[in-house]
């Protein structure tokens, strides 16, 4: 089974997939950002770096789901190839940093390997408020993501909420994060875990 994380910069995606591959004993897959070759220069000059970026994350997701074909394992996955392609790439190209011939080629080649994976059994949306995500940005303190503006997060945060209203719904569970920490506080977590039992009974 395979078991994806979305949500916005921040919402807490890759605390969660640390926590429940642990509490249910799946493998966890994480977002390419330590080794990731364009996030600083990304941050630094977006309209410069932006194409390069999101074919780096879109080779590598696809990396991702090709090798999870083969494994028996139940996944969970830290952030989709769906959210590059429905919410950072299309923002990007609606800000300009993204030029309409980079954005065309790069939704071109996402269309040709979509055809070739299956989507996630279950996706477990994050939902948070812009304060929420700047708080927990500045948090963990990561010098690249400094530069990040709340108008980018509002920008990427509305094209959640509008990629979320037409998803599977019965293949789908939204948290909502602002009044949750599931990383520091036991409750929390076992509420969280208790939503995702119900989502996973359905699709079981």
């Amino acid at each position: 089974m395979h078991i994806a994380i979305a949500g916005n910069i921040g919402a807490g995606k890759t605390s969660l997939t640390e926590l429940i591959s642990k509490h249910y004993g799946w493998q966890a897959h994480y977002e390419d950002v330590i080794d990731n070759p364009y996030l600083d220069d990304f941050y630094t000059h977006m309209e410069r770096w932006s194409f390069n970026l999101q074919i780096y994350f879109l080779r590598s997701r696809f990396q991702q789901l090709l090798a999870f074909k083969n494994n028996p394992k139940t996944i969970v996955q830290d952030r989709t190839v769906y959210e590059d392609a429905h919410i950072f790439a299309p923002n990007l190209n609606a800000m300009g940093l993204m030029s309409q011939r980079d954005y065309k080629n790069y939704i071109e080649l996402f269309n040709l390997m979509e055809s070739l994976v299956e989507g996630p059994d279950m996706l477990i949306y994050l939902r948070s408020s812009i304060p929420n995500l700047v708080s927990k940005i500045h948090k963990r303190g990561r010098d690249y993501e400094n530069s990040i503006s709340i108008e980018y997060l509002s920008r990427l945060n509305e094209r959640y909420e509008a990629w979320i209203s037409t998803y599977d719904k019965d293949k789908m569970v939204i948290i909502d994060v602002d009044d949750l920490d599931f990383v520091e506080n036991k409750k929390d977590l076992e509420s969280l875990i208790s939503e995702i039992d119900k989502s996973l009974a359905k699709i079981a």
